[in-house]
Parts: structure tokens; C-alpha cells; sequence
């Protein structure tokens, strides 16, 4: 694949002093003050992930994804003009300011300002959280992944799946249409809505441990109004996360121990409910056109083992005759 991460989001926002509050205390981010207005934040080795621009209105917004070399950026460059796309080579001072070595702009036919960039900046001082966290799961994932409402969403499934190389983790076609897309480990990197506006809805950062998410929790539950959906597990991408409001017109998924895709082994499923395991309530209402989504009655409620990693779990004793037939039965 072309495409191999979501590199970096930047939003336009009139409001940096709220970003930075929220970004550091709320989420754990390190704030960059980059002056006239610009905040950046990082959440790893890079020197920047989020960009917060007060020159740019509410709404706007631009999606960096990465490819590996000027080769590729070249290679995809001409795959899009080739079939239509209008695609900008950006000066230098652009690239400067993202911190990349190069860069070209695009957009989707949703109207998304896309960037695709290669040799994105390594800081020079180790990341420092905002808060005391454990840190976010990046590296070749990624910063986490985006959902975009749009209003065709056949259309721009064509668009990244056949031109930009994303591959497809699974979909559903009602009560909603939506596709989650992939291009690297991540259960996805996109996900695509159709809604009656095109609009981003929130971006997903992902932690390494557990205990960050539900910290994270508290400190929400000390402003309930910030909470867009409780604490709850999804049943696609297996993500236990809770979502909250930014100081603009998106929300944040915040979440741990979401599943990896393998493209050799994994098939598309289609999916018949979008509820999620458990939790999760508010979500939902806010997907869409704002109508309930059914949920699975009690009995039909699955169940899966959780998405871990050396290093943050331990073993338990205990295992019975009981719970080995019942592991059986998976």
C-alpha cells in the first residue's frame, strides 16, 4: 500500500489556549508553542501529530498521511492526477511548517484537505506528557484513526480504497452505511459515514495501558458535559474508549487494546449492528441523523478476549473445569 499512516490532523480553531488545556491536562499530549497563534502537540518521538491554527476558520481542517519515500509521494501523486484528481506540489515553507520533507495537497470528494508527505521530523528532546501517562500506541500506526461523516460514501470508499490504496477491515449497510478502512495493523485509519453533511466527527488516539484511559475517565467524570459517550468496548475494532468534546466542533476517542489487522489472513465482514459490546452510551444518537441505533437484544450480546501486549498484563491462576469448556465452546 501506498498510504501507511495517519501522519498528522491540524485543525483550525480560534480558540489555542482551550486546545492546549484540553490537548495537555485532558489527554496527556506535549504542547509546542509554535507562535502566531499556532499550537502543535506532540504524542511521541515526532515533533508534531495535532496542529491547532488560529489563521484557519472553525471547521478546517487538514489530514497528513504518510508514504515512505519521495518516490512514493511521486508514484501517488501521478496515480491521482492520472485519474482526475487536482494534486499541488507545496513549497518547501509548507513542508517547513509541517515539519516534512515534502509534501503535495489533494482533496477528497467529500471536499477533505488531504496532505500526503514523507520524512516527517524526529524531535530532538524525548516526548514529555501533558500528564502522567503511559503514552500513545503511534509508531507505525500512526497517530489513531479518524471518522468522517459524508454524503456519498460510495464514492469516497472509491476514492480511498481504489486510488489511495487503503483496504477495507469491515462495513456495515444498515441501519447505516459506514466503511473502516485500513492501511497498516490499526483495525483502521478511516472510517466512512453517510450522513446527510460531510463533517469529521472525531479523531481516536490510542494508549498503551489501561489504567491512562480509565484516569482519563476521572478526570472527565469531573465535567460530565465533556462526555459525548460513556465508557464502552466496540465490537469491530474491539477499542475500549470513551469519547469526549474538544474545544471545537469535534470529539476525541479515547481508548486502549484495539485489535491488528492481518492482511493475510483477515476478511471483510459485514456487519449487522454497530452497537458496541457494552457502553459506549450517547455515541450513537450523535452518528448519522441523529435517530437511536437498534442494539442487539441481551442474549445476542458478543463477547471477545481483549487486545494485549507484552508488558501489560499478567496471567492469572484460577482457570476451572467450568470456564476451560466454555473457552471450548469459542
Amino acid at each position: 500500500m501506498t498510504i501507511q499512516a495517519l501522519g498528522y490532523l491540524g485543525i483550525g480553531s480560534a480558540k489555542p489556549d482551550d486546545w492546549t488545556d484540553f490537548a495537555t491536562k485532558w489527554l496527556g499530549m506535549q504542547a509546542v508553542d509554535r507562535g502566531g497563534g499556532v499550537r502543535a502537540f506532540r504524542m511521541d518521538d515526532r515533533k508534531q501529530r495535532l496542529v491547532v491554527d488560529g489563521s484557519l476558520a472553525e471547521g478546517q481542517r487538514y489530514f497528513g498521511w504518510e508514504v515512505a519515500d519521495a518516490a512514493a509521494l511521486d508514484a501517488l501523486a501521478a496515480r491521482l492526477e492520472g485519474a482526475g484528481v487536482a494534486v499541488r506540489r507545496e513549497p518547501a515553507s509548507l513542508a517547513d511548517q509541517r515539519f516534512v520533507r515534502a509534501l503535495v495537497s489533494f482533496a477528497d470528494p467529500a471536499g477533505n484537505r488531504l496532505e500526503a508527505f514523507h520524512g516527517a521530523a524526529v524531535a530532538d528532546e524525548p516526548f514529555r506528557p501533558g500528564r502522567s501517562i503511559s503514552g500513545f500506541r503511534t509508531g507505525p500506526q500512526g497517530m489513531g484513526h479518524t471518522l468522517l461523516f459524508v454524503q456519498d460514501a460510495d464514492a469516497a470508499l472509491a476514492f480511498y480504497r481504489d486510488l489511495l490504496g487503503f483496504r477495507i477491515s469491515d462495513f456495515i449497510r444498515t441501519p447505516v452505511t459506514a466503511y473502516f478502512l485500513h492501511v497498516n495493523p490499526r483495525h483502521h485509519s478511516v472510517a466512512l459515514v453517510q450522513a446527510p453533511v460531510s463533517a469529521m466527527h472525531h479523531l481516536m488516539v490510542e494508549l498503551y495501558s489501561f489504567d491512562d484511559v480509565g484516569q482519563g475517565y476521572d478526570i472527565a467524570m469531573s465535567n460530565r458535559e465533556r462526555i459525548l459517550a460513556t465508557l464502552g468496548r466496540h465490537s469491530n475494532d474491539l477499542m475500549t474508549s470513551f469519547y469526549l468534546r474538544t474545544p471545537s466542533d469535534i470529539m476525541v476517542e479515547y481508548g486502549w487494546g484495539g485489535r491488528e489487522v492481518n492482511d493475510a489472513t483477515w476478511q471483510p465482514q459485514e456487519m449487522t449492528t454497530v452497537a458496541s459490546f457494552w457502553g459506549h452510551k450517547g455515541l450513537f444518537e450523535a452518528l448519522g441523523d441523529g435517530r437511536p441505533m437498534p442494539f442487539p437484544e441481551p442474549k445476542e450480546m458478543p463477547r471477545a478476549p481483549v487486545q494485549v501486549m507484552e508488558g501489560n498484563y499478567h496471567r492469572m491462576s484460577g482457570v476451572c473445569p467450568w470456564w476451560d469448556a466454555v473457552k471450548g465452546r469459542g
